[in-house]
């Protein structure tokens, strides 16, 4: 992972991942809630429940794959309503393993991520088509006049 004299530009970034991970005997039900949540109010792509470790995740998990015009508003939702859960927010550029290892976000705690499972040479993860089904829920406390 070499070092550039110039920044890099966001327009790398094709789309993003969120991993939640969960234990499935302690904390299944709370990711089940996050995840009905998540898919009651973003038009995102959510991925199959993983009981088991999976690819460099060491832990039980499941994916949130979302265009990068969404990460404004996801990702600071996810902030506050993670509960105990840790997610890991990532970029998806051409390189996967620096997306997962270097250029990553975690809400929560860290947690043990296997970068040689992960190329480092790749093409960039647009965007998928979302599964979700948002609904009108606002987020914000009634006005109360």
């Amino acid at each position: 992972m070499s070092e550039s004299n110039n920044p890099r530009s966001t327009s790398e970034i094709a789309s993003y991942h969120a991993h939640v991970y969960y234990n499935p005997a302690t904390t299944r039900l709370e990711a089940e809630r996050l995840r009905t949540w998540i898919d009651e109010r973003f038009s995102v792509t959510l991925g199959r429940w993983h009981d088991v470790k999976v690819g460099p995740h060491d832990q039980a998990m499941f994916q949130v794959a979302f265009a990068a015009d969404l990460f404004s508003a996801i990702v600071p939702w996810l902030m506050l309503n993670h509960g105990t859960l840790s997610v890991l927010v990532h970029p998806n550029t051409t390189n996967p393993r620096r997306d997962h290892l270097v250029n990553p976000l975690w809400i929560g705690s860290p947690l043990a991520v296997h970068g040689e499972k992960l190329p480092e040479d790749a093409a960039a993860e647009q965007p998928p088509s979302p599964n979700t089904h948002p609904i009108a829920i606002s987020t914000e406390p009634p006005l109360i006049r």
